[in-house]
């Protein structure tokens, strides 16, 4: 897939995040890069989460969100299955930004998961 046609997924993902969500990502940079820098990664959050940050705090560089579109393609069966990986990264990293731990994000990603499925089973 072209990294431009990547891109574009990353970009509809990023819309199918709730609105009160997306309201409150500021000072977030998304990038997309081909490989991670070690091998296991789908996606890195790099910043200070809301949850450690403090009026205080001046003039900071933007948060960043990575997706790499190398691992994504690899593990992906199918465009449709391509999707799916893309918006569960994404949440995965907007949640460390909203100052999830990994077991938090495990759990809300479980019950994401549930949720998803049985409105699959209702179609």
């Amino acid at each position: 897939m072209s990294p431009r046609e990547f891109d574009r997924l990353v970009e509809q993902a990023l819309e199918r995040i709730p609105l009160r969500f997306r309201r409150r990502l500021r000072n977030v940079a998304f990038v997309v890069e081909a490989e991670p820098p070690r091998p296991g990664l789908l996606g890195l959050y790099q910043g200070r989460p809301l949850t450690r940050r403090s009026v205080s705090d001046s003039f900071t560089l933007p948060d960043r969100i990575t997706i790499y579109q190398g691992p994504h393609e690899r593990m992906a069966r199918s465009r449709t299955h391509l999707v799916r990986l893309l918006e569960e990264t994404i949440w995965h990293e907007v949640g460390h930004y909203f100052g999830l731990s990994e077991a938090q994000l495990r759990r809300a990603m479980s019950r994401r998961a549930s949720r998803t499925s049985l409105v699959s089973r209702s179609d």
